[in-house]
Order: C-alpha cells, then sequence, then structure tokens
C-alpha cells in the first residue's frame, strides 16, 4: 500500500531504536517525511547479488563509502523532471515553494572528510576556441581512508544557444588516507 513505508518509519522511530533507512528503488521517491525523521539515509538502487553484503559492510563501517547520487531527489513531485543541468530560464517552482532538490545528483556522505583548495585553471581568461586545465587540491581532512569523486562543471555564460546552469565535463575517485593530499587534474 502506498504510504505504509512511511507508518513503518515513524512506527520504528517512535520506538526511540536509531533508524537507518536503506532505499530499493529504481526512480527518485517522495522521501520527505523520511527525510525529517531519520539521520541516516543509504540509497541501493538496484543492487546485484552482493548487495546484501556491500551494504552490511558499509552499515557496519567494514567499508567506507564513497558512493554518489546518479539521479535528483525533488522535494515534490511537481518538480519533476528534476536534473541538475537545467536551462537558466527553467523556473518551474509554485509561489512560496521551495524548489531546491532534498539531495542533489552527485550527493554523498562518507565516514571520513575532505577539503578542497588551490583551485587553478590556466590560462586565465580562456579565450574564445582556447583549451583550458583546471586543477584542484583534494585532503583528506578525517580519521579514515576514503574515496572521494572530484568533479569538474561548466557553465557557458555566452553562447549561441542557451547552455545548462552546470555541465558536468569530468571526473575523478580518488583514495585518499586520513592527512593525504592529491592534485585532480582536467583539460
Amino acid at each position: 500500500m502506498l504510504g505504509a513505508q512511511d507508518k513503518l518509519v515513524n512506527a520504528v522511530v517512535a520506538t526511540g531504536t536509531p533508524t537507518v533507512v536503506f532505499l530499493i528503488n529504481g526512480r527518485p521517491l517522495s522521501i520527505n517525511a523520511i527525510q525529517a525523521s531519520v539521520s541516516t539515509i543509504l540509497e541501493g538502487r538496484y543492487l546485484g547479488e552482493q548487495g546484501g553484503v556491500a551494504t552490511a559492510e558499509v552499515l557496519f563501517g567494514d567499508v567506507n563509502p564513497g558512493g554518489k547520487l546518479p539521479i535528483t531527489f525533488p522535494r515534490s513531485v511537481g518538480h519533476l523532471p528534476a536534473y541538475y543541468n537545467h536551462k537558466p530560464s527553467r523556473n518551474r517552482s509554485y509561489l512560496f515553494a521551495d524548489s531546491s532538490p532534498l539531495f542533489r545528483f552527485v550527493y554523498g556522505l562518507s565516514y571520513t572528510s575532505f577539503r578542497y583548495d588551490d583551485l587553478n585553471v590556466a590560462p586565465n581568461p580562456i579565450r574564445a576556441g582556447a583549451s583550458a586545465t583546471v586543477s584542484v587540491t583534494v585532503t583528506n581532512t578525517g580519521q579514515r581512508e576514503g574515496d572521494e569523486v572530484v568533479q569538474m562543471y561548466i557553465h557557458q555564460r555566452v553562447a549561441s544557444v542557451t547552455r545548462p546552469v552546470l555541465e558536468l565535463r569530468g571526473f575523478k575517485r580518488i583514495t585518499l588516507k586520513p592527512s593525504e593530499r592529491r592534485t585532480s587534474t582536467f583539460l
């Protein structure tokens, strides 16, 4: 029955038991009530035959999660479709409604933390038709080894056709030990 999951989560949370909600789905769900009542949500999508083992390893801290959402979770079905690379003129919000996503495309957490420093774009400014190199230094500021997905987005302010507000143009997954630093470069 639709909505029964919310009732189940509320009943479990009401017991005072620390609760983790594990979602297995193939599309973004309306989880505002769940998000407001629990501290942890794990998104599983469609898992394979080792999905249960992988989930247990993450929940028990044996593996440090480094995944990012492949979709956007909207706050309301009225905000569908929800995607990060919309055109600047798009305004699909309702009066006095928060149209920001509940969870953005590529949102994800880890058992460690990362800091980004030393962003460099060369050449600066970038001339029309020229290429550029972008680099950033990432530091693991936490106590555990972990994976981070370094992402580069662009926006073209002046173009002959309307361009999205953000375009993912590159990403790299890196593994860093505590206090380790690494520079990621995108061409």
